[in-house]
């Protein structure tokens, strides 16, 4: 066990590595700088930049190097624990994430229980009522929750409690607790806002692992070793819980890290819609004004956290399934 966790522990670094090469490689192939921008935003207001100011600029960033020497400036500077300097905002990258990249755990890591803790139940509750009118209803929701992108049930959500309640279900905090220090209060008011953010970006999700749950879980019920702990009179609740749905819970442990991806990748355009103080706004408008050490820094953070999702399931995986314990220690 301890070889496969070793094992797990190279590769992750080998994996940012090599995402850093490309998320680099990746920010640079639009079409100009983050000075271009620059000029741009400043002509469209009416400002006049000569080209010696833009060559200045472009030195004084650092942008006129060569590709491999930007990069390797940035990397070191990543593994020293400098994100480099944010040139939109002026200040420090480490510092813009600090203020938003709480609220995206929070709200990453909340989105996934209330999947699993939604999913895990009613899958097993389809598996074993098959057939049933809570199974259809369950196939329903599913393929309707399968079927619908985020930001357009986001959408619908903020029109339905605008029309019906006369309130927007937008933002994490009411406006006295925008701005506000951190207390117990505000904590309190994030609560009740983030149901919403968490139910749009766990719907999909939701709706896949209780199919998975729920067919996983009927091919276990038909095998033989269900029948002789049923034939041996082991209790019916029992048996499912202690064998089939410890068998059955293989992917849905499996899948951890990609329902981290789906929720990192879908969160910046529900936060959009939503307006949510997290680092989805922050990262499009990285990648629209070309602030590249920012985004770098923020493709590093959301790889990061999907890798350390799937860490997490490789870890559940050895705990569940004894022949992945086995297979580590040959």
């Amino acid at each position: 066990m301890l070889n496969l966790i070793v094992r797990r522990i190279v590769a992750t670094v080998v994996t940012l590595f090599l995402i850093s090469v490309v998320a680099f490689i990746l920010i640079q192939l639009p079409p100009g700088d983050f000075v271009d921008a620059y000029a741009g935003k400043k002509t469209q207001g009416g400002v006049i930049i000569t080209q010696e100011e833009l060559d200045a600029m472009r030195t004084r960033l650092g942008l006129d190097q060569p590709f491999y020497h930007q990069y390797l400036r940035w990397i070191g500077g990543v593994i020293r624990g400098d994100l480099g300097f944010s040139w939109e905002y002026h200040r420090p990258v480490a510092d813009v994430i600090a203020e938003r990249l709480p609220l995206t755990l929070i709200l990453a890591f909340s989105t996934l229980v209330f999947t699993y803790l939604v999913a895990v139940p009613l899958g097993i509750y389809s598996a074993v009522r098959q057939y049933s009118i809570g199974d259809h209803t369950a196939t329903v929701v599913g393929y309707i929750g399968l079927a619908t992108p985020n930001f357009l049930f986001a959408l619908i959500l903020l029109y339905l409690s605008h029309k019906w309640f006369g309130m927007s279900v937008g933002g994490l905090f009411s406006p006295e607790f925008e701005d506000a220090a951190w207390t117990w209060a505000r904590f309190g008011d994030m609560l009740m806002h983030l149901w919403v953010p968490v139910i749009v970006l766990g719907t999909a999700g939701t709706a896949f692992q209780i199919r998975t749950m729920r067919a996983t879980l009927l091919d276990e019920l038909n095998k033989m070793y269900v029948t002789a702990a049923r034939a041996g009179g082991v209790p019916e609740f029992r048996m499912l819980m202690k064998y089939p749905v410890r068998m059955a819970l293989n992917p849905i442990v499996a899948t951890l890290g990609w329902e981290l991806t789906n929720i990192i990748s879908g969160a910046p355009i529900v936060a959009i819609v939503l307006s949510l103080p997290d680092t989805g706004p922050l990262f499009i408008n990285a990648l629209l004004n070309q602030d590249m050490y920012l985004a770098g820094a923020m493709i590093l953070i959301y790889c990061t956290l999907v890798i350390i999702g799937t860490f997490i399931s490789d870890m559940l995986l050895m705990i569940l399934d004894p022949r992945i314990r086995l297979e580590g220690r040959s």
